[in-house]
């Protein structure tokens, strides 16, 4: 009987690809792991991110290595955003790839004061880290999602009193080439809704917002158009894509619209 350690093991992700089609991704994705991000008042939040990392698969390869996908995220036992720039290298070097792609999507908490009470509480926002690394060129993108009130300008329009407002959900993925806090992003987003959200509201900030709702009446069609113009003014802001979904309250349906734009001259993407 062969010893076992004897047994010549072949490398069957090494084998040339038979298919001769090329892959654009491919590696693991919905991996939790620490992570620290530096927050706007110099202080920093202590989370648990989301990791997806990926390569391009060149057609004469059968597979990739997804052990190394794991070696290299612990390599860096908290994650930050330093780091993440760092793992899109180590991971097209180690991985011999073109193309490398890293996604690192936390919640992030911002302390927000109520209107007129001033009571201090925590909002919570999804945010998400998306890098791409293509030889030389470094691409990264930042995609946060705001929740905020919408109020509908038609139903104000035709009713005698009152209007239907609802939760949307408004989202923005901004291209930077200039560095921008993630407070900065929230903030402009928050603006251009027909009112902001907050943890918690007194009977006058309840009065307050909903009567902000009421003046700022809303479409989906003008947050993505208010949003859009906010980012088209901001010069750190390459490329973007804004989305609003508002979740109806009279409607079985969610309205939605959704900007896309790249802001070099005659390029839309």
């Amino acid at each position: 009987m062969s010893n076992p350690q004897q047994i010549k093991r072949d490398d069957v992700q090494n084998r040339r690809g038979s298919r001769q089609t090329q892959i654009d991704r491919v590696g693991v994705k919905d991996i939790l792991h620490p992570a620290v991000v530096k927050d706007r008042n110099g202080g920093e939040q202590q989370t648990v991110a989301r990791f997806s990392l990926c390569v391009s698969l060149p057609r004469h390869f059968k597979g990739t290595h997804m052990s190394r996908f794991m070696e290299i995220l612990n390599l860096h036992e908290h994650a930050t955003v330093r780091s993440f720039h760092e793992m899109l290298f180590e991971i097209k070097d180690k991985l011999e790839a073109e193309t490398s792609h890293v996604e690192m999507s936390f919640p992030y908490f911002i302390e927000k004061s109520a209107p007129i009470s001033r009571v201090r509480s925590l909002m919570d926002y999804n945010v998400t880290f998306i890098g791409r690394l293509e030889r030389d060129d470094l691409q990264v993108k930042i995609r946060v999602a705001v929740p905020a009130t919408s109020l509908c300008p038609c139903s104000r329009g035709i009713s005698d009193y009152g209007a239907h407002s609802q939760r949307s959900l408004i989202t923005a993925t901004v291209h930077i080439r200039g560095f921008i806090w993630i407070e900065e992003l929230v903030e402009l987003v928050e603006q251009e809704a027909s009112c902001d959200l907050y943890g918690i509201l007194k009977r006058p900030d309840e009065k307050y917002v909903t009567e902000r709702a009421y003046d700022n009446p809303k479409f989906v069609e003008d947050i993505v158009r208010d949003v859009a113009g906010r980012l088209n003014a901001d010069d750190r802001i390459a490329a973007y894509t804004v989305e609003s979904e508002n979740l109806e309250s009279i409607h079985n349906h969610s309205a939605y619209a959704v900007i896309e734009k790249d802001k070099t001259p005659n390029t839309e993407y």
